[in-house]
């Protein structure tokens, strides 16, 4: 007999107007707590900033993203490299601290054809792993189960970026 999946929180998502503009420019172009809260964005630096996936591979997907609007590596100027890569080694030592995976996918899709949802903006993924969290959901029915709600996350990972 089938049961139904009922996920009436992604409407919202369906619904919701499509941006202008780039939104890894226009979220930290944002300032204060509870813009950061709205926009998911779990920790700051001058060139870089990390925040959590909207559409999350799985609970803890967080991205990390240089504030300059390039979307290929090589344009990136070294200091902002540099940030981005000092932003990515914190973002994978908050999500470790807040998860405690047994792994983690780090990696970046650039251009549309490699899988960027947003391609003129480069950023890099964090997704913690555990063994068997990719169960029987996402390849027989095309669905992805989230053991945490977003709010939660955002929680979690921005109290570990805060951690020593």
């Amino acid at each position: 007999m089938e049961k139904p999946l009922w996920a009436p929180w992604r409407m919202a998502f369906i619904d919701a107007p499509k941006p202008e503009g780039c939104i890894f420019c226009q979220f930290p172009a944002e300032e204060g707590a509870e813009a950061d809260r709205r926009n998911l964005i779990v920790h700051r630096s001058a060139r870089a900033f990390s925040i959590l996936n909207r559409f999350p591979y799985n609970s803890g997907h967080v991205m990390v993203i240089p504030r300059a609007h390039v979307a290929r590596l090589e344009d990136l100027a070294p200091e902002d490299f540099q940030e981005l890569h000092e932003e990515l080694r914190r973002a994978v030592v908050a999500v470790r601290a807040a998860y405690r995976p047994e792994g983690m996918n780090v990696g970046m899709n650039l251009g549309r054809s490699a899988g960027a949802g947003i391609a003129d903006h480069l950023h890099y993924h964090v997704v913690p792993r555990w063994t068997g969290d990719n169960n029987f959901m996402p390849v027989l029915a095309d669905v992805r189960v989230m053991v945490q709600h977003l709010d939660e996350s955002w929680e979690r990972i921005s109290a570990a970026f805060q951690q020593p």
